[in-house]
């Protein structure tokens, strides 16, 4: 299994070999150098927590600094584990994007845009209330009744109504791999991935 840290740059297209436009999105994924083992014995799981995005080390505290000196490596600003690293890589090792090969299938994290407070037509797709031409002038975005009469006289939990949109953990599965340029530390990938420009992504192989 391979795994990395990277930054989403933004989408683009190209075209493949026999002539189809491919709309693909750039990822400037690594290098990530490995700043800590888990081990069954010590910490009862096995994972190598991994490391993107390097910082200055006045920028860094001492606690962290240490972590760091114990790992041999350069600070950075964003860690995370991954279990599918586990008795892969050993402490100190540098993951760059040519962990993957042009073909491989790939899952992408990331936080979603955050939206803010949305109501049910751009949050749910609702199709609005009533028609627009019989006097519905300030109904045709509204969510329309939530509840039932005497019984069971309460709204049930659940309901799609309003409320804050985005801002989640999304994951996109089975994406192929177009490009690997270790020259520029990029990736390209088929289709789209969540998160905005510049948000912290997890790429996994399945």
């Amino acid at each position: 299994m391979s795994a990395l840290l990277g930054r989403k740059i933004g989408m683009t297209s190209i075209f493949t070999e026999d002539g189809a436009f491919v709309p693909c999105t750039v990822i400037e994924a690594g290098p990530c150098p490995v700043t800590q083992v888990r081990t069954l014995e010590k910490d009862g799981y096995t994972a190598a927590q991994i490391g993107f995005g390097l910082i200055a080390e006045r920028k860094v505290n001492k606690p962290r600094a240490g972590h760091f000196a114990k790992a041999n490596t350069a600070p950075v600003r964003h860690l995370k584990e991954f279990r599918q690293l586990a008795n892969t890589v050993a402490l100190g090792d540098i993951l760059t994007v040519e962990t993957f090969v042009v073909g491989d299938k790939v899952k992408v994290s990331a936080t979603s845009k955050g939206r803010g407070f949305q109501g049910v037509v751009k949050r749910h797709h609702f199709g609005g209330v009533g028609m627009a031409t019989h006097g519905q002038s300030d109904r045709p975005r509204a969510p329309g009744s939530i509840g039932s009469s005497s019984f069971p006289s309460r709204v049930f939990k659940g309901l799609r109504m309003a409320g804050r949109m985005g801002g989640t953990r999304i994951t996109t599965r089975n994406l192929t791999v177009l490009r690997v340029m270790p020259e520029s530390n990029l990736l390209l990938v088929k289709g789209s991935i969540p998160g905005a420009p510049n948000a912290i992504i997890e790429i996994v192989k399945l």
